[in-house]
């Protein structure tokens, strides 16, 4: 007589399923120990078990065999189905435990994304086709935050990074280039140097691009214009227009036509005028050892024109 009680999920286990679904299938206690691989006796202690947790035979034992009951054979029908959504949480956690499989949200700094971004996404899709790429661009303050709150997984941005808890690793470093209306005075120096760019004339982004500071740090002698652009385009376009000169890095300009030979673009003549590009993450992330492959592949498929960066992360 199997006694009545209040059903308790602590004493479940998918093992218990498994075993008498097996003795549903066969109608045999020995051969489904068999295909459990345990004794036989093991396998019907657990079964009885199991119907004293669930508080019902789940099958009808006699010389002739084993039957399931009427009530038990709904209960195994149910079983069956709880044991295949088991194996098809298993084989999802395998898939998405895979390295560099399924979403990943990764922002870019918005002087880089647009020009970036065109020569990253078909080398990585042909590379990890599990890999679902979701990207967007901001400032570095913007983004770093979305990182540290999660809403991003990785950063593409200038080095180092700021604050603590984030790893990096240096993808390329990308060189500026002077870019001026063709009749300025700068228009006509081969290889200029930083010291040429003194003057009044200097256009940059507006607060927040890193962009404007990098350019600064390098242009200490040149006094800024009053007018700021609010992105690379309109900086463009700007010089364009005569208004100045800038700073601006190789991947937003090196496809450019020179608007019909009213622009001008030289080479500075620092090898180190420019910006290291990398890879950001949250130190705690346990992705670590995916995104520094992610970075291997991203240094062995560089845009024309960059150099690899060093290859080392900063703690």
């Amino acid at each position: 007589m199997i006694s009545k009680r209040a059903p308790s999920l602590s004493g479940l286990s998918l093992r218990d399923l498994e075993y008498a679904a097996a003795v549903g299938d066969l109608r045999h206690f020995g051969k489904a120990a068999e295909r459990c691989g345990v004794s036989q006796s093991a396998l019907s202690e657990q079964v009885r078990k199991l119907e004293g947790l669930l508080g019902l035979a789940l099958f009808e034992r006699s010389h002739r065999g084993v039957v399931p009951t009427p009530r038990g054979a709904t209960l195994l029908d149910h079983a069956r189905r709880v044991l295949e959504e088991a194996r098809g949480l298993l084989e999802l956690a395998s898939a998405i435990a895979a390295p560099l499989t399924g979403p990943l949200y990764v922002g870019a700094i918005a002087t880089l994304g647009p020009y970036y971004m065109p020569h990253l996404l078909r080398p990585v899709r042909a590379e990890f086709t599990g890999l679902a790429l979701r990207v967007s661009e901001g400032q570095t303050a913007d983004l770093i935050e979305s990182l540290r709150l999660g809403s991003l997984d990785a950063v593409l941005l200038a080095l180092p990074p700021p604050g603590d808890g984030l790893r990096a690793e240096a993808l390329f470093f990308e060189p500026f280039r002077l870019v001026c209306p063709a009749e300025h005075r700068l228009a006509r120096l081969n290889h200029p140097c930083v010291s040429d760019l003194a003057g009044d004339e200097l256009i940059l982004l507006e607060e927040g691009h890193c962009l404007r500071e990098q350019a600064l740090s390098l242009c200490e002698g040149a006094e800024t214009a009053m007018r700021q652009a609010t992105s690379v385009e309109m900086l463009w376009h700007m010089i364009a227009a005569g208004e100045g000169y800038s700073l601006l890095p190789l991947l937003a300009v090196q496809d450019r036509a020179p608007m019909g030979g009213i622009i001008a673009m030289s080479d500075l003549a620092e090898p180190n005028a420019g910006r290291t590009i990398g890879l950001v993450w949250r130190a705690t992330d346990p992705r670590e050892p995916e995104f520094r492959e992610l970075c291997g592949f991203l240094r062995a498929h560089l845009p024309p024109g960059l150099n690899g960066g060093p290859g080392q992360g900063t703690p």
